[in-house]
């Protein structure tokens, strides 16, 4: 099976920690040349310091916030203005804040949609040229098993990530023929930062501590634990390698199997 990522250039978006530092640690594994991009230099300079360099990559990182969308397009726009060209792009970056759909306001909601869509979709159209060029593209979108099963409490998230699931799929199809695929990545609950923060507030409002709620929450799941980021990172460097080249438009749930649909 076809793994190798050497010579293959990697964007991952939010990769200064989380399933995205997992991500391009994973694709650094297979060797491809890594490029972060988050909004803090300090965990960037970090996080670059922990991929691997064994096949002779060259990591670097950009800085740039992906609540200002014209931010993030002109900074991308500017590391290809040389004729680099990206092979794997993923798009990833934490979620809007918890809270009722019915609770939120259209701030909110055009908020999230610039930070995840919007953000996507300019990120695409920069690179995707490059990707046709070089006959190999990979787009792999981080969203959430709420595609499958909306979650309670998280209104906004749920009606952002379902608007990116349908734009990716819709975009697999109008790229399959260039040699290029766009799949989704859904995790379940994983360990990381933002998780932690959720299960702090639903605790509370539960009344008991945060241990106990993520032991219950755990129970509910049939593999009865929490994912770890690195195992997000392992289903997104199949996605981007070789050995996935027939597999298109599809939402992949990472969940150990708390997802109760087909």
């Amino acid at each position: 099976m076809d793994l190798n990522l050497k010579n293959k250039n990697a964007l991952v978006c939010g990769s200064s920690q989380g399933i995205g530092k997992a991500i391009a640690v994973e694709l650094a594994a297979l060797g491809a040349n890594v490029t972060l991009l988050a909004r803090d230099k300090g965990r960037l300079q970090s996080a670059i310091s922990d991929l691997d360099t064994a096949s002779g990559q060259a990591h670097n990182y950009l800085v740039a916030d992906f609540f200002n969308s014209e931010e993030v397009k002109n900074v991308v726009s500017q590391y290809l203005h040389s004729g680099k060209i990206i092979h794997i792009l993923v798009n990833n970056t934490g979620g809007p804040a918890p809270g009722t759909v019915i609770d939120a306001d259209s701030t909110r909601f055009l908020n999230g949609f610039k930070a995840h869509l919007i953000n996507n979709q300019n990120l695409v159209q920069l690179v995707v040229p490059g990707m046709k060029e070089s006959g190999y593209g990979r787009i792999i979108n981080v969203i959430s098993i709420s595609v499958k099963v909306p979650i309670a409490g998280l209104g906004v998230s749920n009606t952002i990530r379902g608007a990116v699931a349908s734009w990716a799929k819709t975009l697999a199809t109008e790229l399959g023929a260039h040699g290029i695929t766009v799949n989704n990545i859904l995790p379940g609950y994983t360990k990381t930062g933002r998780l932690d923060d959720l299960f702090r507030k639903k605790a509370e409002e539960a009344g008991i501590s945060h241990k106990e709620y993520e032991i219950q929450t755990a129970e509910k799941i049939p593999a009865k634990r929490l994912a770890k980021p690195e195992e997000m990172g392992y289903a997104a460097a199949f996605l981007a390698s070789p050995a996935a080249g027939y597999i298109n438009g599809i939402n992949l749930p990472v969940d150990g199997g708390i997802v109760p649909t087909l």
